[in-house]
């Protein structure tokens, strides 16, 4: 019989590969950002310019590019129709920063176009953070009434609102790929990058990709955790 309480709660066991995932790929991520933003681009522009530039070939003129701080903390703003880049990419002329750079554009370009999975993803924000933080909550009061029918429906809705935030996970991975894949096409049909840089986008961009694949494993690692203690559950009533 599961009980909260000091134990050693052998389920954790199940989330242990995709944590391992998730550690090498921020590792990951980091190092190859660190290897190709060493390498300044032929051309010379920075991550702004690059990223304005594109904007104004999509004829997305409205779109504010603006400096943001910390360290790979670009993200592209659909209320406010806003692009940030951090200070490393905006300033910047190396191959990671153009890739990034690019990559962030691609989003700005999915939201004018009505690309659905984005617009499924930003629907989901809300119900997400509801999920990942309400969702443990539930079900961990309900291990504190086993055998109860309040207990099984406080861990019932619990997972019901944790598998919100996994659907948030799980269709932001074909937002993200699909950006880096509009980012490496732009990149290469418009001449920012040639060769050797190209290649180095297209790591920097595969490491980014990956730590949103080891997220979602993580979530989906962790649901079926949750599952499995409740059923655990329902095989001692």
């Amino acid at each position: 019989m599961f009980m909260p309480g000091f134990f050693f709660d052998w389920t954790y066991i199940l989330v242990l590969p995709a944590l391992a995932l998730v550690l090498w790929a921020q590792a990951r991520v980091q190092s190859t950002f660190a290897e190709w933003g060493r390498r300044r681009t032929l051309r010379g522009l920075t991550g702004a310019q690059v990223a304005e530039a594109i904007l104004a070939d999509a004829g997305l003129t409205d779109v504010v590019v603006e400096p943001t701080p910390g360290h790979l903390t670009d993200h592209y703003d659909p209320r406010t129709r806003t692009l940030r880049l951090s200070e490393s990419v905006y300033y910047s002329n190396s191959v990671s920063a153009i890739g990034v750079a690019a990559h962030e554009a691609g989003h700005a370009i999915q939201h004018d176009m009505g690309y659905i999975p984005l617009t499924a993803r930003n629907f989901f924000v809300p119900l997400a953070n509801l999920g990942s933080m309400g969702g443990p909550v539930l079900f961990m009061l309900g291990l504190f009434f086993p055998r109860s029918a309040l207990g099984g429906m406080l861990m019932d809705l619990g997972i019901l609102l944790f598998g919100l935030a996994v659907g948030f996970y799980l269709i932001t991975l074909p937002v993200e790929f699909n950006a880096s894949g509009r980012a490496l096409a732009i990149l290469e049909g418009h001449g920012y990058l040639q060769g050797e840089e190209l290649r180095g986008a297209r790591a920097v961009l595969w490491a980014a990709a990956m730590t949103y694949v080891a997220s979602a494993a993580m979530a989906v690692s962790q649901l079926l955790r949750l599952l499995f203690i409740r059923g655990m559950m329902r095989d001692d009533d």
